[in-house]
């Protein structure tokens, strides 16, 4: 007698329906290969486990609204000789999510900045982590939009709450009040709680130009994003360099005779 068909709804009633998945396939592999009753139950759990890891983990990825999938493996570090790959890998294990410290990542247009970002997010994620890659603009723009609506306190927190904090292209464009307000707040919830991740085109240095109408403000909001930060610097040339035809030169047109005079 077949017990599945008299499991499901009582699977489903224990919210363990995912064991249906592999039910047939572990109950085939028990028989054949003579299972105890304990290892078969095991397998079943670990599969069960394994689905619910899987889902969370789909969850997270699509709750980081991360580019595209950008990985660590992905990444040309043979481009980047100069780069820091000790650090690069000792930030992937997640210690300075522990450390609650920020990450700044640094470089000229097109080194690979927004793919590292998005892969050591991505190596958080799959670490249990809460994630969110977003953009200077994007994230100044969701604050306003949120005090437009009387949202703003709420929305600020929920911000602050996050494990890992992804802004990219810090600085691609000023920050003008209310926008330096709403960064600064951000990130003052957000020092020594949980890690900002910053990439930037400009130097570290050069960030105070960011705050043009609010020196003071810009400089309380950097030393919070300096302070015990790792900071990965990529210096090479950029990957979005047009392809060039190397085709070789293309032969002359023929010109067309003109008609002999007649």
């Amino acid at each position: 007698m077949n017990p599945i068909p008299a499991l499901t709804p009582q699977l489903k009633q224990l919210r363990l329906s995912g064991i249906l998945d592999s039910l047939e396939a572990r109950n085939r592999q028990a028989i054949d290969g003579r299972i105890a009753y304990t290892d078969f139950l095991a397998l079943l759990i670990a599969d069960e486990v394994a689905r619910r890891e899987h889902k969370k983990l789909a969850s997270r990825l699509r709750r980081a609204a991360f580019r595209a999938e950008k990985t660590l493996e992905a990444f040309d570090f043979d481009r980047l000789p100069k780069l820091n790959r000790a650090l690069v890998h000792d930030l992937a294990t997640g210690r300075y999510l522990q450390e609650k410290v920020p990450v700044l990542i640094v470089g000229p247009c097109g080194t690979g900045k927004s793919h590292l970002a998005q892969a050591l997010g991505h190596a958080a994620a799959r670490q249990g982590h809460d994630v969110l890659f977003t953009t200077q603009s994007q994230l100044t723009g969701t604050l306003h939009a949120a005090r437009a609506i009387g949202n703003h306190e709420r929305k600020l927190q929920q911000l602050a709450r996050i494990d890992l904090l992804i802004i990219d292209d810090f600085g691609l464009k000023p920050l003008r009040a209310p926008h330096d307000e709403d960064l600064h707040e951000l990130i003052a919830e957000r020092y020594e709680r949980a890690s900002t991740l910053v990439t930037s085109n400009l130097d570290i240095d050069e960030w105070g130009d960011v705050f043009p109408g609010n020196r003071v403000l810009g400089q309380a909001t950097i030393d919070r994003l300096r302070h015990g930060a790792y900071k990965l610097v990529l210096d090479g040339a950029s990957y979005r360099t047009p392809r060039t035809d190397d085709s070789g030169p293309k032969p002359a047109l023929a010109k067309t005779p003109k008609n002999p005079a007649s």
